[in-house]
């Protein structure tokens, strides 16, 4: 036996034989040229169309957050820019066709990779489309997911989000990834499968002669065998009834929302039971403009998202773009270092005018909706910051204003920052990689970006105990809320509202309705006083037994 560890992201323990997901196909050539450039570009819209009818078709087996990423992925594949860019690379450049849409996908993949944060996790959507139209100009099958024959442990070098939306927990064992971290789409539709996963397992595609393999999904070990192992699943927790109401076991309100991003996000989180939006990301009505978007534009765009949501709270984040971001109209030039640069509100210094044209077409949105509408602010790092932004949002006619804590600066403040806002939301996935120095996309620091590690539990327990003196909420937006052992935790250390992706709520709110809030209380002391990651999940599982 071999033994690796990672960063386990799906809780559970199984074993058996081994089933290897295929690595993509190999870059295409630029060689040789088509002999009839037209004929060879007008092949290319039918490969997108047949792969987006593929993932819509897999899309109406599956409801939620599954549902969502596989329509999202379709449209993706239908998207008219990568189509008329690749044809265009073929007529204008005498590309073939393949390596037209290798080259189109990969300047989009790489902007999102650029943007960082939320959005560069969406650049492993843009490949898998690629790989999937590239496979059908070459005639051959798609990379990715094998057909099962047998209950089977997969290894995979990382998983698409299309390939883990529909995986068939009877047959899937495990998943065991070498990179990937623990925000991915596949920790997160792992835990909603129930499947035990390991992600950023460093090594484990070059042991030799891998036949079977035993996975720890909350230790993060895996074992590795050259025998394949009998077949075991983990044991798996009866689904337990949530009756819609985030509250502990003695009625203590811990709201169960959700993050959207989109229109189709929003109608998983109705469908979920989320008792409303706690973060909606707006970027997606600026991405690809080369001018800024109207405010009706926007007004129509952001009214999609919030209507489904009548009578229920909704948290609006601005636009958290900058340089590391980077968008045509604001014109924000090259940094040297733009992850630490001009990004989220720091922006909207220079450029107040932006941000006041969005926040009228929010408020236009709201007045349409009927939803109780709130407005937050990324990056700030200052009361000065927070006090300043919240000024514009009451100009706007908007009656709530916040900010999200994901610069440690911010966190230390939290006291000063509560006393200039109506409330706070605290971005897990940012503070947990500034906090550790440790990009969140860099699978070899996936553990130093676990949402379990002490000292990140301790910034968020001194913003917690901020909230209860000013008696204002303090909600969790990151997708460190997704995990049911981890919510109690949260609701221990004084967090009121988790908002997470819509496959998560239902465990989410079962969880939260298991305990009191004084045993949640001690359960986060005792996460608090670990020394590390595993050790803090250990003591909450026996405070909580």
């Amino acid at each position: 036996m071999s033994r690796l560890t990672g960063v386990g992201v799906s809780s559970g323990r199984a074993s058996g034989p081994v089933a290897r997901v295929a690595d993509p196909l190999p870059e295409p050539s630029a060689t040789p040229a088509p002999t009839d450039p037209a004929a060879d570009a007008a092949r290319i819209r039918p490969a997108a169309e047949a792969v987006a009818e593929r993932l819509f078709e897999r899309a109406t087996r599956v409801e939620g957050d599954a549902k969502a990423v596989l329509e999202t992925t379709a449209a993706m594949a239908l998207d008219p820019a990568l189509i008329s860019q690749a044809e265009q690379l073929v007529t204008g450049r005498s590309m073939p066709a393949p390596r037209a849409v290798f080259e189109a996908a990969n300047g989009f993949a790489e902007a999102l990779s650029a943007a960082g944060g939320y959005m560069a996790e969406r650049a492993r959507d843009v490949q898998d489309v690629r790989d999937r139209i590239i496979a059908g100009l070459h005639g051959v099958t798609p990379p990715g997911v094998p057909e099962l024959q047998q209950p089977s442990v997969l290894l995979a070098r990382d998983l698409a989000p299309a390939d883990t939306a529909d995986l068939d927990p009877s047959l899937v064992l495990a998943l065991v990834t070498e990179e990937g971290g623990p925000t991915s789409h596949t920790a997160i539709l792992a835990r909603a499968l129930g499947i035990p996963a390991v992600v950023a397992v460093r090594g484990v595609l070059g042991v030799p002669g891998v036949a079977g393999a035993i996975v720890d999904g909350d230790s993060g070990e895996v074992e590795t065998s050259e025998e394949a192992l009998p077949a075991q699943a983990a044991e798996r927790a009866v689904a337990k009834e949530w009756n819609g109401v985030g509250e502990t076991a003695d009625g203590k309100p811990i709201k169960v929302i959700a993050n959207v991003g989109s229109g189709a996000d929003a109608r998983a989180a109705v469908a979920a039971g989320a008792q409303g939006v706690g973060l909606f990301r707006t970027e997606f009505c600026y991405l690809g403009a080369s001018e800024e978007p109207a405010v009706e534009t926007q007004r129509s765009a952001y009214h999609e998202v919030i209507a489904p949501f009548a009578g229920k709270p909704v948290i609006v984040r601005t636009l958290d773009a900058g340089a590391d971001k980077p968008l045509a109209f604001l014109d924000m030039g090259v940094e040297p270092n733009p992850a630490l640069g001009v990004r989220g509100l720091r922006v909207a210094f220079d450029r107040p005018d932006v941000l006041e044209r969005q926040l009228a077409a929010i408020a236009a949105a709201a007045a349409d909706s009927g939803a109780e509408v709130s407005v937050m602010a990324p990056m700030v790092a200052t009361v000065d910051e927070a006090a300043w932004f919240a000024a514009r949002v009451r100009a706007a006619g908007l009656a709530r204003a916040g900010v999200m804590i994901e610069i440690p600066a911010a966190a230390l403040s939290a006291a000063e920052i509560l006393g200039a806002v109506d409330f706070v939301s605290i971005g897990t996935n940012d503070l947990a990689q500034y906090v550790f120095a440790a990009d969140r996309q860099a699978g070899a620091l996936a553990e130093l970006n676990d949402p379990w590690q002490p000292a990140l539990l301790r910034l968020i327990a001194m913003i917690g105990r901020a909230g209860r003196q000013l008696d204002k909420p303090v909600g969790v937006c990151g997708e460190a809320a997704s995990d049911p052992l981890l919510a109690g935790v949260f609701a221990g250390l004084g967090v009121t509202s988790l908002s997470m992706a819509a496959a998560a709520v239902p465990a989410v709110g079962a969880a939260l309705a298991e305990h009191s809030l004084a045993t949640f209380e001690q359960a986060a002391e005792a996460a608090l006083a670990a020394a590390t990651p595993a050790r803090a999940r250990e003591a909450v599982r026996t405070v909580l037994a």
